[in-house]
């Protein structure tokens, strides 16, 4: 897979030999962490975003879709499997298929309704459609409006693994985040991927050559914001809250800063570049508001200095795809 520049790189053996070993050190160091003493939380709340990122990265970075709205997917699976554990009583395994379907019904509405349009008049209408969620959220009765839905029990996963304890919570995200993550990578890979990536090319001529592009574009935006809200319904549990931060405009945001900051169009920048994000939010918290003015700042310098993203610039400069 290659960044979004002139000099692409083709996917070859070679190329997917590398990309695995990346992905072996990433899980290997990743699965090191309890032992470090690094705070856990901050690091489960990464591998969300993390999760986040990377299905957004699917849409615009190999379909050319730029969603505005894809906070509404993160928020909905997280209500959903919030008011599920609270509510309902079920068990985490069934909370997060109730999360990840009700994620998954709302792309496939949100889908036919913007899928038809393209360019900046696609991204304004999910931005419309994530508002308009926002709204009916806040108003509500089930999503507790502005206190949202607070001290949701975490319970025993599969009646086994208990949820509460940090560590286990910990390995339950970091194989979530891994399952979610290689099922990115294999659907770039696929043939369905290599459409996409035609698609994003030249769209007149993919379908000149006799594809349905809006079929393929549909589909790749149900499968994003599918596994957007499977990273909604893990933040639940990280969280133990789901609220209207979530489905606001500017979570949409902040999953764009992350994706552009790593990379546009690879496959580990979005993981990067949430953790850049997470990491400057947990750290620079004592600057109060000033920590937007330097996330700001940050992404200015990385449109005029590293115009491919931290990871971009790194699989430019090796002549490496990542």
């Amino acid at each position: 897979m290659s960044a979004l520049t002139d000099d692409t790189l083709p996917v070859t053996p070679r190329a997917m030999r590398d990309e695995m070993m990346v992905f072996a050190a990433m899980a290997v160091l990743l699965g090191l962490v309890p032992l470090t003493g690094i705070y856990p939380f901050f690091v489960m709340q990464a591998l969300c975003f993390a999760l986040l990122a990377c299905a957004f990265n699917l849409l615009i970075g190999y379909g050319g879709l730029l969603s505005f709205g894809h906070a509404m997917f993160l928020g909905t699976a997280g209500y959903c499997t919030a008011h599920a554990l609270k509510v309902w009583g079920v068990t985490p395994e069934i909370g997060i298929l109730v999360g990840v379907a009700g994620a998954a019904a709302l792309s496939v509405v949100t889908g036919f309704i913007s899928i038809r349009r393209q360019g900046i008049y696609f991204s304004m209408i999910t931005l419309a459609l994530s508002q308009l969620l926002y709204f009916i959220y806040l108003q509500a009765p089930f999503t507790h409006g502005e206190d949202g839905i607070q001290g949701i029990p975490q319970g025993y996963l599969f009646g086994i693994f208990n949820l509460a304890k940090p560590t286990v919570l910990y390995y339950v995200v970091l194989a979530g985040f891994l399952g979610g993550f290689l099922l990115i990578y294999r659907t770039i890979n696929s043939p369905f991927g290599e459409v996409l990536k035609a698609i994003r090319e030249n769209e007149p001529r993919a379908i000149s050559l006799g594809y349905k592009t809006d079929q393929y574009k549909l589909l790749a935006f149900i499968l994003s914001g599918t596994i957007a809200g499977f990273a909604g319904s893990l933040k639940v549990f990280v969280a133990q809250n789901a609220s209207l931060t979530d489905v606001h405009w500017t979570m949409s945001g902040e999953i764009v800063l992350m994706t552009l900051v790593g990379g546009l169009g690879t496959i580990f920048g979005p993981v990067v570049g949430a953790f850049v994000i997470i990491a400057m939010q947990q750290y620079l918290a004592g600057f109060g508001q000033w920590v937007t003015v330097i996330q700001g700042v940050i992404f200015v310098a990385c449109v005029l200095t590293f115009r491919r993203g931290v990871i971009g610039e790194i699989a430019h400069y090796f002549r490496r795809s990542l």
